[in-house]
């Protein structure tokens, strides 16, 4: 069941990862407009149940529809993912089959201009997710010191040359404020020697991404909710994730293999002193990619990396 509101990436192979059963508690970190959460539905049917969290109100309202028909076998909630733990306890569910995080933006985020998540629409410079929080990408921009700025340019973009992108937003913001995706995205693309102009992607993508990733502070979000998950994951329940970017997938790879392995012990220790005992089995070696067809038909996927772990 497609949706013009997010296209849910790797619709098949997400279902297959999570195990899904009749009668098992599955919660999607990332409802989005509800893609994966009606299949994860149709499968557990006649009685599993959903939990779906989304920070995004446009994507709760999209969702509820979606799944209207499904009844009380779902149940939606605003908030952030790194709380799966309190949103659990506070439902009175201790244990969950499954787990779904599907990171990144959804389709609808980025064409939905006032947002503020694309360079190719002119808009203010907002990017949360959570409209309620009071820090967004124009008081980055506009407020932080340079160095503050080159960190998170540099660290969450991977942008080599985030030195220069900082000199040149700080010699306009000086004139000033920096207010739209539109006027930042020229100041980049000015900043960049001519050679990086040329690139397949757009010269601005990496510095939009670290932005983002900073006023959502989605990456410890991302720590939070792994290392939280696992412990509300029942026996041989899945937990499986959608990153978009390495800064992601390297997060989800190292948490899950540093629990596969338990001891953290350093390696001349002669017996093991930290007691950490491994709590899940990984089972994609290698991240599960979208097939040619998919990134034909949705060209957003071609990035996706879904990995999956076991709780032991």
């Amino acid at each position: 069941m497609g949706s013009p509101f997010h296209k849910p990436v790797m619709l098949n192979e997400v279902i297959d990862s999570l195990n899904c059963r009749p009668g098992g508690i599955y919660l999607d970190g990332t409802l989005g407009g509800g893609g994966h959460a009606y299949q994860i539905l149709k499968k557990t049917a006649p009685d599993g149940m959903l939990i779906g969290i989304d920070a995004d109100d446009d994507a709760l309202a999209e969702s509820e529809r979606r799944l209207e028909s499904f009844g009380d076998r779902k149940i939606l909630i605003k908030g952030n993912f790194a709380d799966i733990g309190e949103i659990l306890a506070d439902l009175n569910i201790e244990k969950v089959n499954g787990i779904l995080l599907d990171l990144g933006v959804s389709s609808h985020q980025l064409e939905t201009a006032d947002r503020g998540f694309s360079f190719s629409l002119d808009a203010p410079l907002d990017m949360r997710m959570d409209r309620r929080q009071p820090l967004n990408a124009g008081e980055l921009v506009n407020k932080l010191s340079d160095k503050e700025l080159e960190r998170i340019i540099r660290k969450y973009g991977e942008e080599i040359m985030a030195g220069r992108i900082v000199r040149a937003i700080s010699a306009r913001r000086r004139i000033s404020p920096i207010e739209t995706t539109k006027e930042l995205a020229a100041i980049v693309v000015k900043a960049l020697p001519p050679q990086l102009k040329r690139k397949k992607i757009h010269p601005a993508t990496k510095t939009f991404q670290a932005l983002r990733i900073a006023v959502n502070d989605e990456l410890s979000s991302l720590h939070r909710a792994i290392n939280d998950g696992i412990d509300v994951l029942n026996r041989e329940g899945r937990f499986s994730i959608i990153s978009f970017h390495s800064l992601e997938d390297r997060i989800v790879k190292n948490l899950f293999r540093s629990w596969e392995k338990g001891c953290i012990c350093p390696s001349d220790f002669p017996v093991c002193t930290c007691n950490r005992k491994p709590k899940l089995k990984v089972l994609t070696r290698r991240p599960v990619t979208p097939g040619d067809a998919e990134v034909a038909a949705n060209p957003r996927a071609r990035s996706a990396k879904l990995r999956t772990a076991m709780r032991v």
